[in-house]
């Protein structure tokens, strides 16, 4: 060999075709994407969870808040009453503990109400009315997102105070009424025409009003009933009315010992609620074990820590004056409770029935094209359309889950597809993303920190008032949980496959614009892939 004759790569000419460029051996090329977050996955109102956490990490709050209230216009009420599912999904639970992202919710609501914050109509007026029967939560979800939208709403209540069951079914120490009052008062400020006291019972009477449009809302506020044989009975009351009465300051005499019978949510806050107004005793009955019951786990504890007794596995079987016949139970096989035959007798003044509620759709079944199911709900179609045409229904009156997230999400989803209606389209649902999996994340780049713990009041001011139970997070906390969001499936430009590419094909574009790769030196080592912290890139196969 000569030995001034040069390595093939050192002679290549500049600007030849090979020049510093990968080659051909490339199998797989390093593509950004953008996964959909688990917890915007899991939210029932549609929240883009993670794009308002990312505000609120850099205290940029207002803007934090503005994000909250494209999906939500409640923050401060959901907050505080939403059981967070999207925490169950949180891949940081994970590694150590989920994002207490209800929590940081909660922070940005009662800063927007401090600090009289207020929303942007969006779009010029359509010269469209919308009639929104029930202020309840998918109520004035719908009037909030359908006056962004340009349309004149008008908000029919039957009761006489906005809020529905956030007000008549869920008691102040859950959620404070002047929280509840600020966030609907922000609403109405919008533009919503609210008429109070005024039960809708003629749907086509509306439409001949000049409404374009009809969403019905009506919240499930009659109560389930159940036979007990009872002679000599003492009081019997339903839930729904017991808590409405003590809302409105009516609350009869209870007597010292009280019975609930029912094993949700609202038993539980029942329970509680006859604690705080003086019960010496309040006992929850509920036929089947604590592993079967649908109120959440929190509930049962916190009403366990006030004192509360809950008799698991028993059924009411007759009522003699205060005696209380219950007959034990056990759970079969597939979860059902068989009756055993064994009695004891419980003994109160007042037995509370918290059996669950059902919807009064009457008003609806003189609806030419309105179908109504055995169990009460009405039938809407993919868009939320009833069978009469301009006439959707949500919340409780639809087959779903009954909570106030799953409601202000249908209010969300009825005002798009309503928009669309009224202008002649169809509002088809965007494409979702693949889901950003915990398998795709290299958390080793992550530290270790623990999640906020939200403070309660004494045992003693819980039993003995109305007050909050759980306290809110300060701005130090807020910003410190908001920054514990892992960025699931999405790049915030940490720089690390810029940093760990060993050919230097990363390319970063600026601030907020991320980073792009050049191909023509990317060897497809995947090494990128690897060391992404949040798994917003990925390999695929190489394009020809």
């Amino acid at each position: 060999m000569n030995d001034h004759t040069l390595p093939f790569a050192i002679t290549l000419d500049p600007g030849s075709s090979k020049q510093n460029h990968t080659g051909s051996w490339r199998s797989e090329r390093p593509v950004y994407v953008d996964r959909l977050p688990p917890c915007n996955h899991q939210c029932p109102a549609g929240e883009n969870i993670q794009g308002w956490l990312y505000h609120a990490e850099s205290g940029d709050y207002a803007e934090a808040w503005r994000a909250l209230m494209r999906d939500n216009p409640m923050p401060a009420v959901m907050g505080r009453v939403c059981y967070h599912t999207c925490e169950t999904a949180c891949n940081r639970g994970k590694l150590d503990e989920a994002v207490s992202i209800h929590s940081v919710e909660r922070f940005l609501g009662d800063y927007a109400v401090e600090h009289g914050l207020t929303p942007p109509v969006d779009a010029p007026p359509s010269g469209k009315r919308v009639l929104v029967i029930g202020a309840g939560p998918s109520g004035l979800s719908a009037a909030y997102h359908l006056t962004r939208l340009g349309h004149a709403v008008t908000i029919r209540e039957a009761g006489p105070m906005a809020g529905g069951m956030m007000r008549f079914g869920i008691p102040k120490y859950r959620l404070p009424r002047e929280v509840l009052d600020a966030e609907i008062a922000r609403i109405l400020a919008m533009g919503v025409t609210l008429e109070l006291n005024t039960k809708v019972e003629d749907i086509e009477a509306a439409f001949a009003e000049g409404f374009d449009a009809v969403f019905t809302a009506v919240g499930a506020h009659l109560a389930k009933r159940t036979e007990i044989p009872a002679h000599a009975a003492g009081r019997i009351l339903d839930a729904v009315t017991l808590l409405q009465q003590v809302e409105m300051g009516e609350a009869p005499q209870l007597g010292r010992r009280v019975i609930v019978y029912g094993g949700g949510n609202t038993a539980m806050d029942v329970a509680r609620t006859v604690r705080r107004m003086g019960a010496d005793e309040a006992m929850i009955v509920y036929r089947r074990s604590r592993k079967e019951m649908p109120a959440h786990e929190f509930e049962a504890a916190e009403a366990e820590e006030e004192g509360v007794l809950i008799h698991w596995l028993r059924t009411i079987k007759g009522i003699e004056g205060a005696d209380f016949t219950v007959e034990k139970m056990v759970v079969d096989a597939d979860g059902r409770p068989q009756p055993t035959g064994e009695t004891e007798v419980l003994e109160a003044d007042t037995l509370v029935l918290a059996l669950g509620q059902d919807v009064d759709t009457t008003f609806l079944t003189r609806v030419e094209g309105v179908q109504i199911a055995k169990d009460g709900v009405v039938s809407v179609d993919a868009h939320m359309m009833t069978g009469r045409p301009g006439l959707f229904a949500g919340g409780d009156m639809v087959p779903a889950e009954r909570t106030v997230t799953v409601a202000i999400g249908h209010g969300k989803k009825a005002a798009r597809n309503i928009d669309a209606w009224l202008r002649g389209g169809v509002a088809d649902p965007a494409p979702k993303q693949e889901l950003a999996a915990f398998e795709n994340l290299n958390t080793w780049y992550y530290d270790d920190a623990p999640r906020s713990v939200q403070a309660q009041l004494s045992l003693i001011r819980r039993q003995s008032s109305f007050d909050e139970v759980v306290e809110g997070l300060t701005e130090e906390t807020a910003q410190y949980e908001a920054r514990r969001c892992m960025s699931c499936g999405n790049c915030f430009e940490c720089d690390n496959c810029f940093g760990v590419c060993p050919d230097n094909a990363v390319i970063k574009l600026g601030p907020g614009n991320r980073f792009k790769i050049d191909y023509d030196y990317c060897k497809g080592c995947g090494i990128c892939v690897a060391e992404c912290p949040c798994g917003a890139i990925r390999m695929e196969p190489e394009v020809d």
